[in-house]
C-alpha cells in the first residue's frame, strides 16, 4: 500500500534510518521503498536516484550533527567548548553511525541543495569559532581544524570497528585525548616565516 504524503524529506529520513541500520554504503533505493511501503519507482518522483538520495542523507546528517554541536557549545569557551564540541561529535557518531558516515564520505551533492544547506557552513563556523578562543590565526586555524577532525573521526571510527582491545575503557582515553588537545591548542607552535598560508 502506498503511503500518502510521500516527499523528498520523508524519503531522505527513511534513507538515513536505513543507513544507521545497514551502513551508509549499503543503502539501496529498494530498501528505502520497502521501508516506506511503496514501489521503487515511486521514489523517483522525489529523488533522482541513489546518488541524489545519498547527497540528501549527507546534508540531513550534517544539519543534525551541527545542531547538536551548536547546542552543546553554546555559551562555552576554551576547554569547556572543546570538550562539549568533541563529546557532541562522538555522541552523534555513536547514535547515528550510518548518517555519521555520510558526513565523512566525499559525495557529489546537487549544487542547488548544497547552496541551501546550512549544516556544512555552520559546522565550519562553529569549529572556527571554538578555536578563536585559543587565539589562533591562519594558517594555524586550518591546521588545528584538520588535527581536531582527524582526531575525532579517527577515534570514533576505531571505536566503532572494535579497534580498542585494551582493558582501559575508551572513555578514559577519550577524556585524556581531549586534555592533551586542549594543552596543544593553548601552546600551538607559531607558524614559521615563509610557510605558505
Amino acid at each position: 500500500m502506498v503511503r500518502a504524503g510521500l516527499t523528498a524529506e520523508r524519503v531522505t529520513v527513511a534513507g538515513a534510518e536505513a543507513a544507521d541500520e545497514v551502513g551508509f554504503e549499503q543503502v539501496t533505493m529498494s530498501q528505502v521503498a520497502r521501508r516506506l511501503g511503496v514501489k521503487d519507482a515511486s521514489l523517483y518522483t522525489h529523488v533522482r536516484g541513489l546518488a541524489d538520495l545519498r547527497g540528501r542523507i549527507a546534508l540531513l546528517a550534517a544539519d543534525e550533527k551541527t545542531i547538536r554541536i551548536a547546542e552543546a557549545t553554546a555559551g562555552r569557551a576554551g576547554k569547556e567548548a572543546l570538550v562539549a564540541f568533541a563529546d557532541a561529535w562522538r555522541a552523534y557518531a555513536h547514535a547515528h553511525p550510518g548518517r555519521y558516515a555520510a558526513t565523512q564520505t566525499p559525495i557529489e551533492i546537487d549544487p542547488e541543495l548544497a547552496a541551501k544547506a546550512r549544516g556544512p557552513r555552520r559546522a565550519v563556523e562553529l569549529t572556527y569559532g571554538m578555536l578563536r578562543g585559543y587565539g589562533l590565526a591562519e594558517p594555524d586555524v586550518t591546521d588545528a581544524v584538520r588535527l581536531l577532525r582527524s582526531t575525532f573521526h579517527g577515534f570514533v571510527a576505531l571505536e566503532a570497528a572494535g579497534g580498542f582491545g585494551h582493558e582501559r575503557a575508551p572513555e578514559q582515553s577519550w577524556s585524556r585525548s581531549l586534555d592533551a588537545l586542549h594543552i596543544l591548542l593553548e601552546h600551538w607552535p607559531t607558524s614559521r616565516a615563509g610557510d605558505p598560508a
